[in-house]
C-alpha cells in the first residue's frame, strides 16, 4: 500500500507510544522524497564567485553486503558457490543499488559499499571466491581442545568475528535499510561425534567402553574411565553455539541489519559417497548447521534459503521484500540504560490495515569492562 502517511503510524517501544521522527516510503527500492538534486550553478556576491553548492548525499537504491564464508565452504562446493553468486548478480542487486563484499577467510575479498556499474566489483569478488573449510575427513581427525574440535571452533569465531566488524560499520549508515546476503553452510561445534571417538580410539589405542571384550568394560573402575568425547564442554557444545549466534543476532538489530542467508549447499538428501558417516551423524550435522543459518535470518528480520534448491525464488522474495516498504525511525523515550531489551509494536490507524514484517525487538550494547 504506497499510500499510507506518517500519521496513520504508531510505534510502541515496550507499551509507550514513541514520537516517529522518520518516515521515509521505498518504492522501487528508491526512497521517495530523498533522492539526491544536481547542485545549483554558482552564485556570485559582488562580482565574486562563491563555491558550488555540495549537493545533499545520494540515498537512491538499495545496501546489500555480500558475505562469503568461505570458511565455512569446502573446496569441492565452490564451483556451486561461484555459480550462486553469479545468480545473486543477476537477478537481485541492481546498477542503482549499493553493495559492499566481504569474505571470512582465504578468498581475502574485502570491498566498502559503494556503486558496482556494470557489475565489475561483484565479477572480481565472484574470480577471487575459494572456499577452504574443514572437510569432514580433517573435522574427524582434528586434535580435540577442553571444548571439543578447537580448529572448528576456530574457524566460527573468525566469521563471527568478521560479521561482528562488518555490523559496527553499518550501525553507522541510518535512515537506510540494509540487507546482509550471509553466503555460508552453517555451523555446529560438535559435529561427527561418535565417528571422531571411533578415530581417537584406533590411532590412540583408547578402550571402548561399549565393546563387552575390551578391557575396560570389564573392569571395576570402569566407572571412573575418562572419556574425552563427555567433557563438560563438549555436553554443552549446542548451547554454546546458541549464545555466540544470540550475541551476533543482537548486533545485527541494533545496527538495523537483516540477514538473508544462503546455503549453497541446496537440498540434501542424502551424504556424499566419500563420506564414512552414520546416517545419524550426517542427519544431525545438517539439522544443526541449517538451523544456525535459519535462525540468523529469522531473528534479524530476513529468512534462510536453505535445504532448496529454488534459489532464484528466494533472491525474488529478497527482491521484494527490499524493493518496497516504509521505514520508521524515533528516538526512544526511555533513558534507563539498564532496560536492555525493547520491545516494539507498530500500529496502523487505517481500518483494516495491519503492520507486518518489521523488527518488533532490540538490545541496547552492554558496557564493555575494563
Amino acid at each position: 500500500m504506497p499510500d499510507l502517511r506518517a500519521d496513520e503510524f504508531q510505534v510502541y517501544e515496550d507499551g509507550v507510544l514513541q514520537q516517529v521522527s522518520v518516515f521515509l516510503p521505498v518504492i522501487g527500492g528508491r526512497p521517495m522524497g530523498s533522492v539526491a538534486t544536481a547542485a545549483p550553478p554558482p552564485a556570485s556576491s559582488g562580482g565574486l564567485i562563491l563555491p558550488r553548492t555540495i549537493p545533499p548525499p545520494d540515498a537512491s537504491g538499495r545496501i546489500f553486503i555480500v558475505f562469503i564464508d568461505d570458511l565455512h565452504l569446502q573446496a569441492g562446493m565452490t564451483p556451486k558457490t561461484k555459480e550462486l553468486l553469479k545468480q545473486i548478480r543477476d537477478t537481485l542487486v541492481k546498477d542503482s543499488d549499493l553493495v559492499g563484499f566481504v569474505s571470512s577467510g582465504y578468498s581475502s575479498i574485502a570491498s566498502d559499499i559503494q556503486y558496482d556499474y556494470q557489475h565489475k566489483r561483484f565479477d572480481e569478488a565472484i574470480k577471487k571466491t575459494m572456499g577452504g573449510g574443514q572437510t569432514t575427513d580433517e573435522i574427524i581427525k582434528a586434535p580435540d581442545g577442553q571444548d571439543g574440535p578447537s580448529g572448528t571452533r576456530y574457524l566460527a569465531h573468525v566469521a563471527f568475528g568478521t560479521a561482528h566488524d562488518i555490523l559496527k560499520q553499518a550501525e553507522k549508515i541510518t535512515n537506510r535499510r540494509k540487507s546482509f546476503l550471509y553466503v555460508s553452510s552453517g555451523y555446529d561445534f560438535n559435529p561427527f561425534k561418535d565417528s571422531r571417538l571411533k578415530y581417537q580410539q584406533d590411532q590412540y589405542g583408547i578402550p571402548d567402553k561399549s565393546d563387552p571384550n575390551s578391557q575396560i568394560s570389564q573392569s571395576t573402575d570402569a566407572h571412573n574411565y575418562n572419556d574425552p568425547f563427555s567433557k563438560q564442554g563438549q555436553q554443552f557444545a549446542e548451547a554454546d553455539l546458541v549464545a555466540e549466534l544470540a550475541d551476533l543476532i543482537r548486533s545485527a538489530n541494533r545496527a538495523n541489519v537483516t540477514f538473508y542467508t544462503i546455503d549453497p549447499r541446496g537440498l540434501m538428501s542424502m551424504m556424499d559417497i566419500d563420506q564414512s558417516l552414520t546416517w545419524e551423524e550426517w542427519n544431525d550435522n545438517v539439522r544443526e548447521t541449517v538451523t544456525s543459518l535459519q535462525v540468523l535470518g529469522e531473528q534479524t528480520g530476513g529468512f534462510c534459503i536453505c535445504q532448496s534448491n529454488k534459489f532464484k525464488e528466494g533472491f525474488a522474495r529478497i527482491d521484494a521484500e527490499t524493493s518496497d516498504y516504509y521505514l520508521l525511525g524515533y528516538n526512544s523515550s526511555n533513558p534507563d540504560p539498564l532496560k536492555y531489551v525493547r520491545h516494539i509494536e507498530i500500529k496502523i490507524t487505517r481500518p483494516g490495515v495491519k503492520a507486518e514484517n518489521y523488527r518488533d525487538t532490540y538490545t541496547l550494547p552492554r558496557a564493555s569492562k575494563k
